[in-house]
Parts: C-alpha cells; sequence; structure tokens
C-alpha cells in the first residue's frame, strides 16, 4: 500500500532554515508528481506546490515561492522541502502528497498523504 512518511520538522527562528523529507513506499515514485500541502491550526489544507515527476518542473504558491524550494531524489523515492526565510505564519503541520499522475496542479489535487510534521517558527 502506498505510505508517504514525512520527517524534519521541528522549531525554528524567524529568518531560519528547516528541510522537510518524505519517504514513499508502495508506489512507483518516479513516475508520479509529488507535492507539498500544509494546515495551520484553524485553517483548511493549504497547497504550497509540486514537482514533475522527474524533476524537470516546479510550482509554487505566491505566499511560498522564492522562499521554499521541492526537490526530489527519485533513486531513494524521496522528496523535500526546503524552507528558508522562515515566518511565524509558516508554522503548521507539512504533509507530503501524492499526486495522481504525472503532472503539477496548480491547486490542491492528490490521492494519498502523509501523517504530517509540524513546524514551529517562533522566538
Amino acid at each position: 500500500q502506498v505510505q508517504l512518511v514525512e520527517s524534519g520538522g521541528g522549531l525554528a527562528q524567524p529568518g531560519g532554515s528547516l528541510r522537510l523529507s518524505c519517504v514513499a513506499s508502495g508506489f512507483t515514485f518516479s513516475n508520479y508528481g509529488m507535492g507539498w500541502a500544509r494546515q495551520a491550526p484553524g485553517k483548511g489544507l493549504e497547497w504550497l506546490g509540486g514537482i514533475h515527476s522527474d524533476g524537470s518542473d516546479t510550482y509554487y504558491v505566491d505566499s511560498v515561492r522564492g522562499r521554499f524550494t521541492i526537490s526530489r531524489d527519485n533513486a531513494k523515492d524521496t522528496l523535500y522541502l526546503q524552507m528558508n526565510s522562515l515566518k511565524p505564519e509558516d508554522t503548521a503541520v507539512y504533509y507530503c502528497l501524492k499526486i495522481p499522475g504525472d503532472y503539477i496542479p496548480l491547486t490542491l489535487d492528490y490521492d494519498y498523504s502523509g501523517q504530517g510534521t509540524q513546524v514551529t517558527v517562533s522566538s
């Protein structure tokens, strides 16, 4: 069965950085687009962006473009989210998403998610 396991969350100071990882199993990772989303306290799931199956293309929403970078290592079945210049409003649970096909959606579109990892940005 499909499994997505995130790690790397924690506490960061404003202006700091964190890198999240997501190890995938149960499907052919290199055949699918992948993405990240987050859910802040009391809010809905927010799509952050995605990456094409071969890593050749990425998409980011405006709120994270220029600060966050999505990458993948298909040899390791692993998806990454490098987060720089973190802000308190980035505090949320971050989820790794499997996209249903080989594309990058512009809005939330997924068929599986991980269990999430907490990111807290505070001084």
